[in-house]
């Protein structure tokens, strides 16, 4: 089957699945977690067998450690689709309810967005969770991971779409695309696909948006930012900086550099180098920080890159509105903390950091689908407009308009004579 029937299958399968009530979807969910523990062996040789190939080709360890999908991470996407079984259908909600006139009302309700189209990286486990997430949003989706994950990818895809079909969804709701000739042809497809979320650099992100005329929701680097206040707790700034670096470093919520307000600098950095090095982290600083702690100098370059490593760059700066700046200039637009006892400092912080995220006294490695609440996530957005940071259902939805009268017409309320409208505003959900 070509990409063009794939896609032509999944906008068919999309109306289906947009109608599909709330226990069909659940208990496919249900049914995929069961399935995936039962093929569990299965998926793991195949992931094994990537692991093994990744390596002899060489490459990258952070990629290398993304790849891997072990029985941590198997657990892990089971929890995540148990905690998208326990919430509400995000299908058919009612937004508001306007009386227009008397028996004239107008709803905005919830509604699936049709066909997703999302590349991703060689995250394996990121596969299950949008998968996951478009099936209880009601959406169809096509999938292509990164060719480094095949088996793995492949494996799962047919594991999820048994298990789904078992429950009663629709033929070609998942395609799984494993080609880049099947990306090209895909960003072709505008009338069957309705969104496409690409996951990756700022040029692969650029270079979808410039091929193709499907709206793009995506985005491309995750450069975050621990901001270090003047009045911060030091063991509090120490912990929450380590952990936003260290927890996970292949991931893009992960902490790429740390600013330190200068009048806290001298006893802080020292307490942070100590705490870094343990954790084994390679240190670049600026002027100022290198006059304070060992380390090696830091570039222009630096402020401006994703390590996904052990590398944390270090910049003192002399105030919250240099460190604002900063982030503005060189971040993504993705996650930024502030360390600080000081609450009207944090509020300026976040209303002066232009980014999707932005913490008060917590790691970055708290933006995430699954931590916020969302069931799990498709990808984070730095995008202003439709969704921003992670993208759970909610931004896998659209929502559509619908009037309910009684042989009203224009003519009515139009000329000398016209019916008023009332625009009163009511507490009732579509069909109840």
């Amino acid at each position: 089957m070509d990409i063009q029937q794939i896609a032509q299958q999944a906008k068919a399968a999309s109306v289906r699945l947009a109608a599909l009530d709330s226990d069909t979807k659940n208990k496919a969910l249900q049914e995929i977690i069961h399935q995936l523990q039962a093929q569990r062996e299965a998926i793991l040789k195949a992931n094994q067998a990537d692991l093994a190939q990744a390596e002899k080709e060489g490459l990258a360890a952070p990629l290398l450690k993304r790849l891997r999908f072990d029985d941590g991470k198997l657990k892990e996407a089971c929890a995540g689709l148990q905690s998208l079984i326990q919430l509400p259908d995000p299908v058919g909600v009612t937004l508001s309810a306007t009386e227009l006139d008397q028996g004239l009302e107008l709803y905005k309700v919830s509604r699936p967005i049709g066909v997703i189209g999302v590349i991703f990286e060689s995250r394996p486990d990121a596969l299950v969770q949008i998968s996951s997430l478009c099936l209880k949003s009601g959406n169809a989706v096509l999938l292509k991971g990164g060719s480094e994950a095949t088996r793995t990818n492949r494996m799962l895809a047919d594991t999820i779409t048994a298990a789904a079909a078992k429950a009663g969804l629709p033929n070609g709701w998942l395609g799984l695309l494993e080609t880049r000739a099947d990306v090209a042809e895909m960003l072709a497809l505008d009338q069957f696909i309705d969104l496409i979320i690409p996951r990756g650099s700022n040029e692969f992100v650029r270079h979808i948006m410039d091929n193709t005329r499907i709206p793009v929701l995506g985005h491309a680097d995750g450069i975050c930012h621990v901001y270090i206040d003047q009045d911060a707790d030091p063991a509090m700034a120490v912990r929450i900086s380590v952990d936003s670096k260290t927890q996970y470093v292949a991931v893009c919520n992960a902490a790429e550099t740390i600013l330190v307000h200068q009048g806290c600098a001298p006893t802080l950095l020292p307490l942070l180098r100590n705490a870094l090095s343990a954790k084994e982290v390679e240190i670049r600083g600026c002027e100022a920080t290198r006059k304070i702690i060992e380390a090696k100098p830091a570039t222009e370059e630096d402020w401006a890159t994703e390590y996904l490593d052990l590398i944390v760059s270090i910049k003192v700066v002399p105030d919250l509105a240099a460190a604002a700046d900063h982030i503005n200039r060189y971040g993504s637009g993705h996650t930024d903390v502030i360390v600080t006892r000081d609450r009207s400092n944090a509020v300026r912080f976040m209303d002066s950091v232009d980014s999707a995220d932005v913490f008060w006294n917590a790691s970055s490695r708290f933006s995430d689908g699954f931590r916020f609440g969302l069931g799990a996530e498709v990808g984070i957005s730095t995008n202003k407009i439709h969704a921003r940071g992670p993208v759970g259902m909610e931004g896998l939805l659209i929502y559509q308009w619908r009037l309910m009268g009684n042989g009203h017409i224009v003519a009515d309320y139009s000329g000398e004579k016209a019916r008023p409208f009332t625009h009163k505003k009511l507490k009732k959900t579509f069909g109840k």
